[in-house]
């Protein structure tokens, strides 16, 4: 399960590619990394990857 910290920069993260009107393709908790993957953008460009601690980067 994602942490506390993870959840809530999730939803922070998602609200704001919503409000961007971009669409999200791939969202995804990963139980051996502990890290929660998004991928979005109008050509799937943007990727991002939030860590236990609630910190998150864009991914290249």
């Amino acid at each position: 399960m994602p942490t506390s910290e993870q959840a809530y920069t999730a939803v922070f993260i998602c609200q704001m590619l919503s409000n961007m009107l971009q669409p999200i393709t791939v969202f995804r908790y990963d139980k051996k990394f502990k890290t929660i993957y998004i991928q979005a953008g109008l050509n799937d460009s943007l990727e991002i990857l939030i860590t236990e601690e609630g910190d998150w980067d864009f991914e290249q």
